[in-house]
């Protein structure tokens, strides 16, 4: 194992600097990934199922009026938001990089008799028809953890495939006390485990980025040949103001916001999130 490597690899790295590794397409921790999701009890991968029913109770209910919906649900996962949107009797295509995830949303789909369209690819790939869909939702503040090219590269695309009139609700997290978000550097060592089902090494730790309103999330993963993979999720925060001037960027109108939608709990959660709803 070399040491200095570790050190380099540790430290600070210039804003957005990309990692090493990919963690939603990695065949081990995808599957780690979607046990997480369908915990129904806990707040990692997705939120509990009784707050993921209110959400998406919620986001139906501001639609109300306009009858059955054509939905796109951008990160759908196993489809959790999705299925419900398809109980009520929409029609919904999915999206989700993760190929686990979309085979097990399919498979729930066919069991369900829900004729919904999952797609397994990179939404910030996919080529999707233009003025189809009445909403599109992007839920677990997914928005945030893109950096400005991806989020404009996006945005443009959610603008072009909604239709005239149609409606985007997504959530972010809230920039209040961004200092006492990051975690401590901690460590762990495993047989088999979140990272690999081998033998690993996990030093993990965050940086801020104050004045862009971002944090690193960094895991040095260290395998049995010393090799080291570099995960870095940079997380961003928002204001009311930012979100404003990020929609309006794309000629999004009709911004609205609520910060109560979730319940109480840890920063994914409560008034540490604004969930925004806007109109093309």
């Amino acid at each position: 194992m070399k040491i200095i490597e570790i050190i380099s690899q540790s430290e600070k790295p210039e804003l957005y600097e990309k990692g090493t590794s990919f963690m939603w397409t990695d065949e081990h921790i995808s599957k780690q990934l979607l046990n997480i999701h369908l915990n129904a009890d806990i707040d990692l991968g997705s939120r509990k199922k009784s707050t993921i029913v209110k959400t998406a109770n919620w986001i139906l209910d501001t639609q109300k009026e306009k009858g059955k919906l054509n939905i796109l649900d951008l990160g759908c996962g196993p489809g959790l938001y999705a299925e419900i949107f398809a109980e009520k009797g929409h029609c919904i295509t999915g999206v989700d990089i993760s190929k686990n995830s979309i085979e097990y949303a399919k498979k729930s789909a066919k069991d369900k008799k829900f004729d919904t369209n999952y797609v397994n690819s990179n939404y910030l790939e996919i080529n999707l028809e233009s003025d189809k869909y009445d909403l599109v939702v992007l839920i677990y503040t997914d928005l945030g953890v893109l950096i400005p090219s991806e989020r404009d590269k996006l945005l443009k695309m959610i603008y072009r495939v909604l239709k005239k009139g149609g409606t985007f609700i997504f959530d972010v997290l809230k920039d209040k006390d961004i200092e006492n978000k990051t975690s401590p550097k901690t460590w762990e060592a495993n047989n088999s485990g979140f990272w690999k089902e081998s033998p690993y090494l996990a030093l993990s730790e965050s940086f801020l980025y104050k004045e862009e309103k971002v944090i690193l999330f960094q895991h040095n993963i260290i395998g049995t040949a010393g090799n080291i993979e570099t995960y870095r999720f940079w997380t961003h925060f928002f204001s009311q103001n930012d979100v404003c001037k990020m929609l309006e960027t794309h000629n999004f109108i009709d911004i609205h916001f609520r910060e109560d939608i979730l319940p109480k709990g840890d920063m994914w959660n409560g008034d540490n999130v604004i969930f925004t709803m806007t109109s093309k």
